[in-house]
C-alpha cells in the first residue's frame, strides 16, 4: 500500500483549506487532521486515512469531485464523495439543513462499507467534541453558530448517527462519541417527555 498517499492528501487539503475558520473560529485544517487521527484509531488504511484528511475538500472549498478521482484515485474520491453534502446553493443554508441531513443519513444507513463508517465516526466525534467544549463555554446559546439552531434538530441528527454506527460501539472512538451525544443531549430528552406526559 502507497503511505506516501497521506502525505499528499494532507499536502492537498493544507492548500483547499488554506484561510478557512471553522464556526468557532478555529483554523479548519485542524478538523479534517482530527478526524483522521480518529479514524487511525479504527485503521491503518492510507486511503481512508487520506479520505479522512480529503473529507471536507468537496463540499467546502473550491476542489471538485473530478480532481479527487484524478489526483488520488477511485477510492478515495468514492470516500470522499461519500462525506459529501449536496449543499443546493439556490437554497439559503437553513432552508436546505433538513434535506441535507436526510440525504447523508440515509446514504449512511444504505452503506455496507466499514471504511465509510469509520470516516463518519472520525467527522462527527471532533465535531461532538467542537459541540461539548462549546457547550460548557457558552450552553444552548452555541446552538445559534449553526444553520439550524433548533437543539432538538442537532439531537435528532447526532443520535441517528449513533445509532447507525452501532456495529463500531467496540471502539474507543463509537465509546466517546455516545458520551459526549448523552451529556449534551439527554436534557433535551428529559425536557421532551416531561413535554409529552
Amino acid at each position: 500500500m502507497d503511505n506516501t498517499v497521506l502525505d499528499r492528501a494532507i499536502l492537498f487539503a493544507v492548500d483547499a483549506h488554506r484561510g478557512q475558520l471553522r464556526k468557532d473560529g478555529s483554523p479548519f485544517i485542524l478538523h479534517p487532521l482530527e478526524d483522521a487521527a480518529i479514524v487511525a484509531t479504527m485503521t491503518t488504511d492510507p486511503e481512508v486515512l487520506a479520505a479522512a484528511v480529503l473529507h471536507d475538500t468537496v463540499e467546502d472549498t473550491d476542489v471538485t469531485p473530478e480532481q479527487i478521482l484524478q489526483t488520488f484515485g477511485p477510492r478515495i474520491h468514492e470516500l470522499v464523495m461519500h462525506e459529501t453534502e449536496d449543499k443546493r446553493p439556490e437554497l439559503p443554508p437553513q432552508d436546505s439543513w433538513q434535506i441535507r441531513k436526510e440525504e447523508s443519513l440515509d446514504a449512511l444507513a444504505e452503506s455496507t462499507d466499514p471504511a465509510v463508517k469509520m470516516l463518519w465516526l472520525g467527522d462527527k466525534l471532533s465535531n461532538m467534541r467542537a459541540f461539548h467544549r462549546a457547550f460548557e463555554e457558552m450552553g444552548e446559546d452555541m446552538f445559534h453558530r449553526f444553520n439550524n439552531g433548533e437543539p432538538a434538530a442537532h439531537m435528532w441528527y447526532y443520535g441517528k448517527i449513533l445509532k447507525l454506527l452501532r456495529e463500531l460501539e467496540h471502539y474507543p472512538a463509537y465509546q466517546e462519541y455516545s458520551k459526549l451525544f448523552h451529556e449534551i443531549f439527554d436534557r433535551y430528552q428529559a425536557e421532551e417527555g416531561n413535554a409529552n406526559v
